[in-house]
């Protein structure tokens, strides 16, 4: 944890799980670390790690099974996820786009490059 950050400690470490399922360094269907273990490795409230699994649950990237803990959700879930998180960011940088002037087909053709710079 960075407690330099400003963020609730909850928030960093919801974001840490996010990157880790999305980056499938946790892949579906993997069991996390239980509330109490977790929070005795950090050394912080279980208070904390259950809001944290909480918000996680909430995105649909973890499902609890009672008795057994809380694992990361389907591959293909992880994914929808994603791309949803993907279109909110597009959304943000087209209106930031949009309030600096840049018309819809000057972004049309910045996209259309980005792809061929990938060879997409």
């Amino acid at each position: 944890m960075d407690y330099q950050d400003r963020r609730p400690i909850y928030e960093q470490v919801t974001e840490k799980f996010r990157v880790l399922i999305y980056q499938e360094a946790l892949p579906a269907g993997s069991r996390l670390p239980s509330v109490r273990q977790l929070a005795m490795e950090l050394s912080i409230n279980p208070n904390t790690i259950q809001r944290a699994y909480a918000e996680l649950e909430q995105e649909g990237l973890i499902y609890p099974v009672k008795g057994r803990g809380n694992f990361v959700a389907d591959a293909n879930q992880i994914l929808k996820i994603k791309r949803e998180d993907y279109r909110k960011e597009l959304r943000k940088t087209v209106q930031k786009g949009q309030s600096l002037g840049i018309q819809k087909g000057e972004l049309i053709q910045v996209v259309n490059s980005c792809y061929e710079e990938e060879g997409q």
